[in-house]
């Protein structure tokens, strides 16, 4: 297990916590931002939940013809 790895997709995850926070609090909050930012958390809870578990996320190669 890669400790920090994990420590970095951990502050990571905080810190896209903190810009949706941020983001919900303005007066109009911008949609496709607040959509974008949950996209992201998303792939770094995906991610964190991988690395924690000493797994990597599998690449798919596009297959010649």
């Amino acid at each position: 297990m890669n400790r920090n790895r994990i420590w970095r997709l951990q502050n990571h995850h905080r810190w896209l916590e903190q810009r949706l926070h941020d983001e919900r609090r303005r007066p109009f909050p911008d949609a496709l931002v607040l959509q974008d930012l949950k996209r992201q958390k998303l792939l770094v809870k995906d991610e964190l939940f991988l690395a924690e578990a000493g797994l990597e996320r599998h690449r798919l190669q596009p297959v010649s013809a």
